[in-house]
């Protein structure tokens, strides 16, 4: 394909994209799935006949892109609302990641008879949560979440990303490394952490500090300049060997909270930009994969599916939510809105490039899985919503401006 032939492509695909998203906003589904399902419906074995199966590509573009949609995740959060729930979530993203992975594992052992490893593998691909698509799909049906339950999955999803990448990471070496130790991956989760936490704190706090006393006097340049800050922060922190999705969700986080001048209008323009970032990672994963191969790994996707949705993930909400005072329905909730979503595709291309013994079946079968869970959770959240009883009317002034 020519360059021009490729730019008439992608804006297709981005306007076909739009259109989805308001479909799906309509029908309750979310968008992503639809997002994924043009990418396929554009690849080699689609209406499309795009070829494409560079997984360097996909994992390049699909990692820049977390690294934005998060940042701009936690430029809308601000600490106030996020900081009664900081320990729940701060449960959920760790412990509840790992009893996850555990719980898939030993499935996995027992039942489709891999090792150990490999099953633990499986099992933190999967275990990060993608609360942006439940919330589309809450807010298409006008839910309403009582209490503090959005601001727990708002941050439960930008801090689960971290662990998952970092047990993705750790796992991997261990299965490809003969001289890697557990101690080395205790190593590995501290350093990552530590330097992430710490990068994140920093330049959050020098970001600050440069746009409340520069005057770059253009507007846009102040873009340009946190588009370079994400970039640096993300860069410079994988760099040092910490983990740049929590540095740059910090970064985000510290300027909401902070009297920066201009922030809401980064916000804004972030926002966009996440949108961007989300459909433009969700088509190339969908062009990366081969719908053919997804055929036969149905049987062991469903189930593995049924054990995350139905065993994994609420165990685990309940597990790392026992200190907390919230209601046994609220975490029910909780448990059944862990939509797997981008992170786990984009992860499940670590061991390809690694080349972990049959990582292009585990991709597949992790690609299976997010439609499945996407499919199932999501278009039955806000029916849950309402059955659990965590919602709360919709304001008498809303619903008469929806009226007139």
């Amino acid at each position: 394909m020519h360059f021009d032939e490729w730019v008439l492509g992608a804006s297709l695909l981005l306007l076909l994209s739009i259109l989805a998203w308001k479909i799906s906003s309509r029908l309750g589904i979310p968008g992503l799935l639809l997002f994924l399902g043009i990418g396929m419906l554009a690849g080699s074995e689609g209406p499309g006949g795009i070829y494409f199966d560079n997984v360097e590509i996909a994992q390049s573009v699909g990692v820049l892109a977390l690294a934005f949609i998060l940042f701009a995740g936690g430029l809308q959060t601000e600490w106030a609302d996020i900081r009664p729930t900081f320990g729940a979530g701060l449960a959920l993203s760790t412990v509840g990641v790992l009893v996850t992975a555990l719980i898939v594992a030993l499935f996995a052992l027992f039942v489709l008879h891999v090792s150990f490893l490999e099953g633990l593998l499986l099992g933190a691909i999967i275990s990060a949560t993608d609360a942006a698509a439940v919330f589309s799909v809450l807010t298409g049906r006008s839910v309403r979440l009582k209490g503090n339950l959005l601001p727990l999955l708002e941050l439960e999803s930008g801090t689960n990303d971290p662990m998952a990448v970092f047990l993705t990471i750790g796992l991997i070496r261990l299965l490809t490394d003969p001289h890697e130790t557990i101690w080395g991956m205790l190593l590995l989760f501290v350093q990552q952490m530590g330097i992430g936490t710490i990068m994140g704190l920093l330049i959050g706090r020098l970001a600050g500090w440069f746009l409340n006393h520069i005057d770059l006097d253009v507007e846009g340049l102040y873009r340009v300049f946190t588009i370079a800050l994400v970039l640096l922060t993300y860069g410079l922190t994988a760099l040092l060997g910490g983990s740049g999705f929590l540095a740059v969700y910090l970064v985000g986080l510290g300027m909401s909270s902070s009297t920066v001048q201009r922030v809401d209008r980064i916000s804004r323009f972030h926002d966009s930009l996440a949108w961007l970032m989300q459909i433009a990672m969700f088509l190339i994963l969908g062009l990366l994969v081969f719908p053919s191969h997804l055929l036969p790994v149905m049987g062991v996707g469903l189930i593995i599916t049924a054990v995350v949705v139905f065993l994994a993930r609420p165990v685990s909400v309940l597990i790392a939510l026992s200190p907390v005072k919230i209601s046994l329905q609220e975490k029910l909730f909780v448990g059944w809105v862990g939509l797997r979503g981008a992170t786990p595709i984009v992860l499940a291309t670590f061991p390809l490039l690694a080349k972990v013994s049959n990582a292009s079946g585990l991709f597949n079968l992790v690609f299976f899985v997010v439609l499945i869970s996407v499919l199932l959770q999501g278009s039955t959240a806000p029916f849950m919503a309402k059955w659990l009883g965590v919602t709360v009317p919709e304001p008498a002034a809303l619903k008469t401006e929806a009226v007139s």
